[in-house]
C-alpha cells in the first residue's frame, strides 16, 4: 500500500471534500492484490460498474470466438434476421464491439425493453465509416453470444468469472451502493437495473475486477491455460476504429482508439503511460490495465457529475507509484 500513498490520498481526498460520495480504490499485479482501501464504504461493497460491463462482455463474446462459434465478420442478422431491413450495410461483431455500428442510441434507462430498441433503432452513419458511443450496440453483442452458445450473456460472464473467483460480478443490484445523483441526472435506476443491460448492467465489488486485472496481466505476459489465450486478449486490444471520425462524446482530440471492447487511450495527452487498456463507468466506475508497468488498477464510486475529479491524474498517481 505504501507505494501508492499519492494515489490513495488523491482518492480520500475527494471524499472528505464532497466530490464523491464514497470510494474504492484498488491496485493489482500480476501476483494479485497489492493496495485495496475504501473511503466512506467498505472494500467488500458492491457497486453499479456500467460501462465497464461492456468488456466483461467482450471476454464472453472473445471466448466464442475462441471455439470458432464467432469471427470478428460475424454479422448481426446471424443472431437476428430481422435487424436492419431498413439498411443498406452489414453491422458485423466488430462493428458493434467498437462503437461503429451507426445504431442510433435510447436513453441509459428507455421502457422499451433492448431487442426491440435494437430492431427498431434508427441509423445514424453506415457501419465502420464513424465512431459513436453505442451502449445499446451491446444488446447486439449480447444476442450474438446467446446464438451461438445456447446461454444468456450473462451465464457466460458468470462462466469466466468464476474461473478467476469474481463471484462478485453480476446483475444483481440488491445491496449495491447507490448512485447519489443518479435521479437529479435525469436517470431513473429502478427501470435501468430492469433492462438487464449488457452494455452497462454489472454490479461488482473492487476485488472482482482486481481479479481480472491479475488474470488479463499474466495472460498478457504470455501465461496460457487462462480466461482467455494471449492471441486473443491481443486481438481485443488491436485498434478497430483508425482514422475514422470520432462523434461526440468522444472526439479524437481525447486521444483514444476502441478496440474489441477495450478503450485504448493510447494517445491521450494527459497519461504518463499510454500502453493502457481498460473502461470507464458512467458514476465514475474505472477499471485500467498497464501492461508495461505490470499495474491494473480500479476506481468504484458512485456520482455521475464529478467536478475536480481528474482520471488522468489518478492513473499516473497510480502508474508512477512502480
Amino acid at each position: 500500500m505504501a507505494a501508492h500513498t499519492a494515489a490513495f490520498d488523491r482518492v480520500r481526498s475527494h471524499v472528505t471534500a464532497g466530490q464523491l460520495p464514497s470510494a474504492v480504490l484498488g491496485v493489482a499485479t500480476a501476483a494479485g492484490t497489492v493496495a485495496l482501501d475504501a473511503f466512506g464504504a467498505s472494500v467488500d461493497d458492491r457497486y453499479p460498474l456500467f460501462s465497464i460491463t461492456k468488456p466483461l462482455v467482450g471476454i464472453a463474446a472473445a471466448r466464442a470466438i475462441e471455439r470458432g462459434l464467432l469471427t470478428t465478420e460475424t454479422p448481426l442478422t446471424a443472431a437476428l434476421p430481422e435487424f436492419g431491413t431498413a439498411r443498406d450495410d452489414v453491422v458485423r461483431l466488430r462493428h458493434l464491439v467498437s462503437h461503429t455500428s451507426g445504431i442510433s442510441e435510447p436513453p441509459l434507462d428507455t421502457a422499451t425493453p433492448l431487442r426491440t430498441e435494437l430492431l427498431t433503432a434508427g441509423r445514424d452513419f453506415a457501419a465502420g465509416t464513424a465512431s459513436r458511443y453505442s451502449t445499446l450496440a451491446f444488446e447486439g453483442v449480447a444476442a450474438l453470444v446467446s446464438a451461438v452458445t445456447g446461454r444468456e450473456w450473462d451465464a457466460e460472464v458468470a462462466s469466466w468469472a468464476a474461473e478467476i473467483g469474481a463471484d462478485g460480478l453480476s446483475l444483481d443490484h440488491a445491496g449495491t451502493v447507490a448512485v447519489d445523483d443518479a435521479a437529479a441526472a435525469g436517470v431513473d435506476m429502478d427501470r435501468f437495473v430492469a433492462l438487464r443491460n449488457p452494455g452497462a448492467g454489472l454490479a461488482g465489488r473492487a476485488e472482482d475486477l482486481l481479479r481480472l486485472g491479475t488474470a488479463l496481466l499474466r495472460i498478457g505476459a504470455g501465461e496460457t491455460g487462462g480466461i482467455l489465450q494471449p492471441e486473443t486478449l491481443a486481438m481485443m486490444r488491436r485498434p478497430l476504429t483508425g482514422d475514422i471520425p470520432r462523434l461526440e462524446p468522444y472526439p479524437a482530440e481525447r486521444g483514444q482508439d476502441w478496440g474489441f471492447t477495450w478503450n485504448l487511450r493510447s494517445r491521450a495527452p494527459g497519461l504518463i503511460d499510454q500502453d493502457v487498456y481498460g473502461h470507464g463507468g458512467w458514476a465514475g466506475t474505472e477499471f485500467w490495465v498497464h501492461p508495461s508497468a505490470g499495474l491494473a488498477w480500479v476506481l468504484l464510486t458512485n456520482r455521475a457529475v464529478r467536478p475536480g475529479v481528474d482520471l488522468d491524474e489518478l492513473d499516473n498517481a497510480v502508474v508512477s507509484a512502480r
